[in-house]
């Protein structure tokens, strides 16, 4: 989706007050004043506010993504306010440091809610699109910065490719075409900045791989898709494998497909490695059919967002300590009839839509009950049901597993042999990422020394 035909420029102001409920009452006046639909304003701050005080909408890194789900025709309003100075608060020192103050509207019947909200928190958690933002030099200026980075296109590329990067980029067609491959994915994380691939682009079917929403250009008919993966992992045969993954739980690649990868060290403007990879040989281990990687109850979008919070908590940890910790993905109600709470369960009793997984406000919240003893129960459609969940799946489903794997491995590859699910599974001695499928395991990121494809 397109969040940039959401924005107006009317609605893109410097915000002249210090406070926050001032600022909010300034970006609700821009935000509802053209509005066909008569909006009440001081009901929607008053809403706004109960839900601040109840929960900060602060993302870190300048931003703050006040949010709020109200009757009203539109779908979507927008309204973006910068905050030179900051913004005062309750004290806190969170909104001393916002520069960012982005409202969301958003119709209490749109069902594109959460999947626009973390489009919006990926966007602004890029810290060079916020920077630009934050010092353009006139409100003009960063009008545009922000039409540009919510359009995905910058005005002018940034850098052009070089003689090298051209001739790889022709030789990966030639492979492509002479392996018989059905894509060609390009790691755009190679390049920092935005690079114009429109000239230069093999024809072929292509694919973006990149840690976050790129600013590559392309040509339409030859842009397939990108597929966003959040892995933190310099292993960029990690980074590989979870795109393919993902890839394949979207629909975008099928179990006999072979795929040409070019790409090169992050940030290095060059490109140095071009890999075939055979999806049926790299997944054999858990596809034996076609549909078999998704359970039929599991959206697309939360298998990528669990394997973004799985992948952040194996490198980053918490406050600087591993931790290890199991999400079981799919097929609730059964899965439900072999769990044995170990403490009271913290997601009971809030809004469906404040426990979803897709809500960015969640990663958080996620990760700080990451180091409770248990499982995460998720249903499909992303919703938390439990945390600190004893998974007892019935003996026959449990099997040897390779040495070095434990009790929590245990259980993720039975419970997900008992019912239709996904495990993933966060091992807090090794750092790695393991998904578990029919009983099967894959190993989406190994945490060993850095390494090339």
């Amino acid at each position: 989706m397109r969040l940039d035909r959401f924005l107006a420029k009317s609605r893109i102001i410097d915000v002249q007050s210090r406070h926050l409920e001032a600022a909010l009452e300034e970006l609700l006046l821009v935000a509802t004043s053209r509005s066909s639909q008569a909006l009440d304003r001081k009901q929607l701050l008053a809403d706004l506010m109960d839900r601040e005080n109840l929960m900060t909408t602060s993302l870190g890194n300048g931003v703050a993504l006040p949010h709020l789900r109200t009757p009203m025709k539109r779908p979507f309003l927008f309204a973006l306010g910068r905050c030179p100075h900051g913004i005062e608060y309750d004290g806190s020192t969170d909104y001393q440091k916002v520069r960012l103050l982005f409202l969301l509207l958003a119709s209490d019947e749109e069902k594109n809610y959460l999947n626009v909200l973390a489009s919006l928190a990926r966007i602004l958690r890029q810290k060079d699109l916020v920077n630009l933002m934050v010092n353009a030099s006139s409100l003009d200026e960063f009008q545009k910065h922000v039409f540009r980075s919510f359009s995905g296109v910058l005005a002018k590329p940034a850098q052009s490719e070089s003689r090298f990067n051209r001739m790889l980029l022709r030789e990966a067609e030639k492979i492509a075409k002479a392996s018989r491959c059905s894509a060609i994915l390009i790691f755009a994380d190679t390049f920092s900045g935005s690079i114009d691939f429109t000239e230069t682009i093999p024809n072929f079917r292509t694919i973006l791989v990149t840690r976050a929403s790129t600013n590559q250009r392309m040509s339409a008919s030859r842009l397939v898709d990108t597929i966003q993966v959040r892995t933190l992992s310099r292993q960029r045969l990690s980074q590989l494998r979870s795109a393919v993954l993902i890839g394949l739980t979207r629909g975008l690649f099928r179990s006999e497909d072979r795929l040409c990868c070019v790409g090169g060290i992050p940030h290095s403007n060059q490109l140095d490695a071009l890999v075939v990879v055979d999806v049926e040989r790299e997944f054999q281990s858990v596809l034996t059919r076609e549909t078999d990687l998704l359970p039929k109850s599991v959206k697309a979008e939360v298998v990528e967002r669990l394997l973004a919070v799985a992948t952040e908590l194996a490198v980053e940890g918490r406050e600087g300590r591993p931790v290890g910790c199991l999400f079981v993905l799919g097929d609730t109600e059964k899965v439900n009839t072999m769990v044995k709470p170990l403490l009271l369960n913290p997601f009971h009793g809030y809004p469906a839509e404040d426990r979803n997984i897709l809500n960015p406000f969640m990663d958080e919240t996620v990760k700080e009950l990451s180091s409770i003893d248990g499982a995460f129960v998720v249903n499909g459609d992303g919703v938390v049901e439990s945390a600190g969940s004893l998974i007892h799946a019935p003996a026959q489903h449990y099997a040897e597993l390779p040495s070095g794997l434990g009790s929590r491995h245990a259980a993720a590859a039975a419970v997900s042999r008992a019912c239709d699910c996904i495990s993933i599974v966060v091992s807090a001695s090794s750092g790695q990422v393991t998904l578990f499928r029919q009983g099967l395991m894959l190993p989406v990121l190994e945490k060993t020394v850095a390494g090339n494809y």
